[in-house]
C-alpha cells in the first residue's frame, strides 16, 4: 500500500435505499470500521393509490445526516476516508431547471401512474415492432415511463426542466457540482443504448422514451472521479472539501459485485423489495428477447438480469394482512415478526401440499398482461402454507429467469449467492438451495451492496490490479447450503409440469379479466 493509503485507507459508500440510508467505512480487505443506518420516517408519499413520489432533497438530508454521524461517532476513522461514492436504487428519475434545481418530487420505481397518450411512433416502426411481437411491450415502455407521464400531464414542467437526471446523478451533482454519473448507474426509462454504454440514437429505447440529447447527463465508466466535495457540501455533511467523489454503480449491480458474482458460472440472487436473478458475463446477451443486459460495474461485463417486481414485499403483504397475532408477540419478545414466522416454515412441507403462488403481481415488461394468483387451494391449508408458497413462487419466477438466461447465453450457472433481507433467514436460504439445486452462499457481511461499491472505488484507486484481486481479498464467504436431491426433484416436477407452463396458459384470462376493470 503507498504511503498515502496507509493513512488514508478507507472508503466511504452512502447506499441509498427504498427504505432507509446507509452509510459504511470500509476498507481494502471489506472491513466494515462504521457504519450508521437511517430509516425514513416516510419513504414515500402517495397522493392517489398506486402513486409513490419523494424530494430528492431528502435523500440528500439523510445523506448529510449519515455522514456528519460518521464523522462524530468514530471521528478516527472517518480521518482515515480517502474518497467516496453513492449507489442508489434504480429507475428514480429527477427534473432539473437550468440552475441544477429540481421542479417536481421524484416519481419512484414502484409508482403505478401511466401515460394515457405518449407520442405516436410512425406508422413503419409500430409495424416492425408488431412484426417481432413487440407491440405490446413498446407500448408499455411508453405508458410507464416517468417522463412520458410528465411530459403528457405536466407540459409546462416538462418544457422548463433543463436536465432530466437519475436520483443517483443528483445526489453525486450535490456532492461534486458535476451532473455526471456511472455508465452502471443509469438504468432507468431512458434512451440509453446498454450495450455501448451511451445514449442511444436509433434504437428501441429511443422509439420508448424521446428525450432530447441536451437534458441528458454526462455518462462516464465506473471508478471514474467525478471530482472534489464542494465547500457548501462538505458544511453539510461533514466531509472534507475536495474529497474525491467516484462513479460506482446502481444498487443492485453492486450488490453482484459484493456477493462475488464476476464469473460466468455464478448468479447472484437479490431477496429484496424486488427479486432479481443476475449473471455477470463479458459477452452481450439479452436476457429475454428485446430486453437489454445491463452495464456492470466491472466496465468490461454486463449483467443480463431477471426482475419479479414485487418480491419480498409479498412478505410485508403477508404479514401486514394474516399475522397480527405473530406482529404482536414478536413486539412483545423483541424480536422480528419474520423470526416467528420463519419457524414454521418447517412444518409446511416442500410444495405446499399442492399450493401454488405465481408471483408476477405486477406486470414486467416482458410480461406485460400476467397478473398474481394462488392455485391449488383445499381446505388443508392455512396461512403459514400462504407464507411458504409465496417464497416458493418467488424462486420459482427466479428459476424460470435463470434456466431462461442460461438457454440463451450458453453459460452454466453452477453457484448462487444470495444478498438483501430475505437472504437473512436461514430456512429461506435452505428452501433455495433445495429448489434450485445448487449450492447457496452467503459472504461476511449483509451490506453487498455497499462492499462492491467498496470494490470499484479500490480498484480504481490502484490498490488493486483489478476486480478478480479485489473481490478474492475482500470478499469472504461466510455459510454455504447444500441441496437436498430428494426435495430438488419434487421442485423439478413442479416446475416443469405446472410453473413452466402457467403464463401462457393463464395469459388470455389476465388480459380479459384486465380489460373488464380498465375498459382496454
Amino acid at each position: 500500500m503507498s504511503a498515502q493509503g496507509s493513512e488514508r485507507d478507507l472508503f466511504l459508500v452512502f447506499d441509498v435505499g427504498t427504505q432507509g440510508l446507509r452509510g459504511s467505512l470500509i476498507d481494502r480487505d471489506g472491513a466494515f470500521l462504521a457504519l450508521v443506518r437511517e430509516t425514513y420516517e416516510r419513504p414515500y408519499f402517495s397522493q392517489r393509490p398506486n402513486l409513490a413520489e419523494q424530494s430528492p432533497d431528502y435523500y440528500f438530508a439523510h445523506m448529510c445526516a449519515v455522514g456528519k454521524k460518521l464523522r462524530d461517532e468514530y471521528p478516527d476513522a472517518f480521518a482515515r476516508v480517502r474518497g467516496v461514492t453513492v449507489t442508489v436504487f434504480r429507475d428514480t428519475t429527477v427534473c432539473l431547471d437550468a440552475d441544477g434545481k429540481p421542479l417536481r418530487d421524484c416519481i419512484l420505481w414502484m409508482d403505478q401512474r401511466r401515460a394515457e397518450h405518449p407520442k405516436q411512433l410512425s406508422a413503419a416502426r409500430r409495424a416492425l415492432f408488431a412484426l417481432v411481437g413487440m407491440g405490446e411491450t413498446i407500448r408499455m415502455l411508453q405508458r410507464t415511463a416517468a417522463c412520458n407521464w410528465i411530459a403528457e400531464n405536466e407540459p409546462e414542467l416538462w418544457a422548463k426542466t433543463d436536465k432530466y437526471v437519475c436520483l443517483s446523478t443528483y445526489l453525486n451533482f450535490r456532492l461534486t457540482g458535476r451532473l455526471a454519473d456511472s455508465q452502471a448507474s443509469l438504468l432507468a426509462k431512458f434512451p440509453y443504448d446498454y450495450k455501448n454504454r451511451r445514449w442511444d440514437e436509433h434504437g428501441l429505447t429511443r422509439d420508448a422514451y424521446d428525450i432530447p440529447q441536451r437534458m441528458l447527463c454526462e455518462a462516464v465508466p465506473s471508478g471514474t472521479v467525478l471530482g472534489g466535495v464542494t465547500e457548501e457540501a462538505a458544511s453539510l455533511t461533514g466531509l472534507s472539501a475536495g474529497l474525491p467523489v467516484y462513479a460506482s454503480g446502481s444498487d443492485k449491480g453492486c450488490e453482484t459485485v459484493g456477493l462475488s458474482v464476476i464469473r460466468e458460472d455464478r448468479a447472484a440472487l437479490s431477496f429484496g423489495t424486488s427479486c432479481t436473478v443476475q449473471f455477470a458475463t463479458r459477452r452481450y446477451f439479452e436476457p429475454t428477447p428485446f430486453m437489454p443486459a445491463y452495464p456492470a460495474v466491472p466496465n468490461d461485463m454486463y449483467n443480463p438480469e431477471i426482475q419479479l417486481l414485487r418480491g419480498y414485499w409479498m412478505l410485508t403483504w403477508f404479514r401486514e394482512n394474516f399475522a397480527a397475532g405473530e406482529t404482536a408477540e414478536a413486539k412483545r419478545l423483541g424480536c422480528a415478526v419474520e423470526e416467528l414466522l420463519d419457524r414454521h416454515l418447517g412444518e409446511i412441507p416442500p410444495g405446499c401440499e399442492g399450493l401454488l403462488v405465481l408471483p408476477h403481481w405486477t406486470p414486467g415488461l416482458s410480461t406485460p398482461n400476467t397478473r398474481g394468483a394462488m392455485i391449488g387451494f383445499t381446505d388443508a391449508h392455512t396461512k403459514y402454507h400462504i407464507y411458504r408458497a409465496i417464497i416458493e413462487g418467488l424462486n420459482f419466477g427466479l428459476m424460470d429467469g435463470l434456466f431462461g438466461m442460461e438457454k440463451r447465453s450458453g453459460q452454466k450457472i453452477t453457484r448462487l449467492f444470495l444478498g438483501g433481507g430475505g437472504s437473512r433467514s436461514d430456512a429461506i436460504c435452505q428452501i433455495t438451495a433445495n429448489m434450485f439445486g445448487l449450492p447457496v452462499s452467503r459472504t461476511q457481511t449483509s451490506e453487498a451492496t455497499s462492499l462492491g461499491a467498496a470494490v470499484c472505488c479500490f480498484v480504481a484507486a490502484g490498490e488493486y490490479s483489478g476486480y478478480e484481486e479485489a473481490v478474492e481479498r475482500m470478499v469472504r464467504l461466510r455459510d454455504t447450503f447444500e441441496p437436498d436431491p430428494d426435495e430438488h426433484a419434487l421442485y423439478m416436477r413442479i416446475y416443469n409440469e405446472v410453473y413452466s407452463r402457467y403464463y401462457k396458459t393463464v395469459t388470455p384470462l389476465h388480459r380479459a379479466l384486465g380489460a373488464i376493470f380498465t375498459g382496454k
